[in-house]
């Protein structure tokens, strides 16, 4: 008795570049596991197309005519949640990647990237995978991986200095509050700036309360 064979997988697209949408629609088409079941050229499109049903894949470019790739990322997300999504984009900054990823895409890849069918990547995805790009993997491991503590972490007595200056005092007032000559403060403050990776008191005030250090 012969096996049933499996249903295709259900993909549409959301591309307003009329030669890499047609790049994409021929790696598809090409492939007998995988139906194109939609092609939009506009957000507003694609979310029209939604309406109807979600395909079990979604591919979606950020940058579109009409609105950010984001908002379609996020709706598709929250109202088709089996439906998984993956960026094919040129934007490759972190952070449109990140938001990518926070909004929903299960696998981000940059257009310039792809050496290969995107059904390689499909079959990938479908298979429990989250494609990325190389250049997005580093990204994506460099934002997970935390810095190394001697580089990010401050003493008590740096963060006591950080502290009075992010309040506003001066130099001299910090030294002579924490009990310090002006030469020790200042001392304190260059390793601050190489521990922050920073340049001025400002700037440094600003990275210890992104890291959550003051």
């Amino acid at each position: 008795m012969a096996t049933p064979q499996a249903a295709p997988v259900r993909i549409a697209l959301v591309e307003d570049d009329d030669e890499a949408r047609g790049r994409l629609v021929a790696s598809i088409r090409s492939d007998p596991s995988l139906e194109l079941v939609g092609e939009y050229r506009n957000g507003g499109e694609a979310l029209t197309g939604l309406d109807a049903g979600a395909p079990d894949v979604f591919l979606v470019d950020l940058g579109l005519p009409d609105m950010s790739g984001l908002d379609v990322v996020r709706q598709l997300a929250e109202q088709h949640p089996a439906c998984e999504i993956l960026v094919v984009s040129i934007f490759g900054d972190e952070q449109s990647v990140i938001s990518a990823l926070e909004a929903g895409a299960h696998g981000y890849l940059l257009k310039g990237a792809l050496e290969h069918d995107i059904a390689e990547d499909i079959r990938h995805l479908r298979s429990g995978g989250s494609p990325l790009s190389p250049v997005i993997a580093r990204q994506v491991l460099k934002r997970l991986v935390p810095a190394k503590p001697e580089y990010s972490q401050l003493t008590p007595r740096e963060g006591e200095i950080l502290n009075a200056i992010a309040r506003g005092f001066s130099y001299a007032e910090t030294g002579a509050l924490l009990h310090l000559s002006v030469q020790t403060v200042h001392t304190h403050l260059k390793n601050i700036y190489k521990k922050l990776a920073v340049h001025s008191k400002t700037e440094a005030v600003f990275e210890a309360e992104r890291r959550r250090l003051l």
